[in-house]
């Protein structure tokens, strides 16, 4: 049996009279950058995601770097952030000419861990004035930068409190997690200053190529995005500040318009698969081989990825794979320990618990239309691999 990581043909095959529908009175009309439709979208996301506003951008990596760039974030500034996540987390502070300030993630979550953040803050930082100041590099702390990893919120409690302590911006990586919730009922990307979304296409709500969006309720920070979305430009040619070109395609917001009416529908899918895997993996007497993700209580986690963990990661991964089973590794090298963050001054050892989910973590296929009998092979083939690794 072939078990796809990932099967975004069997996604599109339902859709495709609907979507090419849309695609073609794009062309008809030959308007192809913030038209009607990213306007659509933006209205459409920002009430999704409980927010006042929403921002069409290029990317998941341009939501970020817009975030921080409304926020005048500059050289010599630094942000609070986890070395466990994609690349772009920290990418985009360091091509401001900030710094990445890690702080370790909770094992459970793999997020961002507000204890973490509030020791390392206690040691490495002091009061100078109203600023918070990095004591080895002089840096001001800036912003927080927590990452809802997997699809689940990481403790936005918890960072408000911190950033109110210390005056410091939030700014929610979101790009795996719209619509996922805190206990409260409160959306991913609504607590913050600014949320951050992507619609990579292997994203819950994925578009034909790149695309991504800022929601913020500060109508304020909204407009000044808006203007840096178009380099600055208000009114166009004349330039108050330099932004840069993020601007959505109009082709891409018609995708996501059509795909948006039904993200509920994929993530109850993809939870109900997740809680498959949970009662699978248990029943098959599993747990101490492999752990399945932690769940917060009370918490909606829309489950962007389905990450377990396993000692023999490694070794697991090239059995599944060899039985045709599609997995991969959601992050094999912490950001901390990555050639270009050398600078940092960093040991590999400094943040185990990110090192430690680096080695082990092994995402399985969990999209809406996984079937059971796939499910049931993948854990099958697990139990196997447990079985002769005695």
């Amino acid at each position: 049996m072939q078990v796809p990581l990932l099967d975004l043909k069997s996604q599109y095959a339902p859709l495709r009279a609907e979507i090419e529908a849309a695609i073609r009175e794009v062309c008809g009309e030959q308007r192809f950058v913030l038209g009607p439709r990213v306007a659509e979208l933006e209205a459409k996301v920002a009430s999704y995601s409980q927010t006042k506003h929403g921002l069409g951008v290029s990317s998941g990596t341009d939501a970020l770097l817009l975030a921080l760039m409304a926020l005048d974030l500059a050289p010599g500034d630094e942000v609070v952030t986890s070395p466990f996540t994609f690349f772009a987390t920290a990418g985009v502070v360091a091509r401001l000419g900030a710094r990445p300030f890690f702080c370790d993630i909770d094992p459970g979550t793999f997020n961002l861990d507000p204890t973490a953040v509030r020791t390392a803050l206690a040691q490495r930082c002091e009061r100078r004035g109203d600023r918070l100041v990095n004591r080895a590099t002089g840096g001001v702390i800036r912003a927080l930068l927590p990452v809802h990893l997997y699809g689940q919120m990481a403790d936005l409690d918890a960072f408000e409190k911190i950033a109110r302590e210390h005056r410091l911006a939030v700014v929610e990586d979101a790009a795996q997690a719209i619509g996922a919730e805190l206990a409260d009922g409160r959306r991913a990307g609504s607590i913050g200053d600014v949320g951050c979304l992507s619609y990579f296409p292997t994203k819950n709500l994925g578009a034909f190529g790149d695309a991504g969006m800022c929601v913020t309720n500060d109508s304020a920070l909204h407009e000044r995005m808006r203007i840096l979305r178009v380099h600055g430009g208000e009114p166009k040619y004349y330039h108050s500040a330099i932004g840069g070109n993020f601007r959505l395609d109009e082709l891409q917001a018609a995708v996501l318009v059509v795909k948006l009416k039904y993200l509920d529908e994929w993530t109850r899918a993809r939870q109900h698969n997740a809680d498959h895997y949970d009662a699978l993996i248990r029943d098959a007497g599993l747990s101490r081989a492999v752990r399945v993700p932690k769940r917060v209580p009370g918490c909606r986690h829309i489950f962007n990825q389905y990450v377990i963990r396993s000692e023999r990661r490694d070794a697991l991964r090239a059995h599944l794979s060899a039985n045709g089973i599609g997995t991969e590794v959601y992050y094999p090298v912490p950001l901390h320990a990555q050639r270009c963050f050398a600078y940092l001054g960093h040991d590999p050892t400094d943040f185990p618990e990110s090192q430690r989910a680096a080695a082990e973590v092994l995402a399985l296929p969990i999209y809406p239309e996984l079937t059971a009998e796939q499910r049931e092979y993948a854990v099958a083939r697990i139990a196997e691999f447990a079985r002769a690794a005695g």
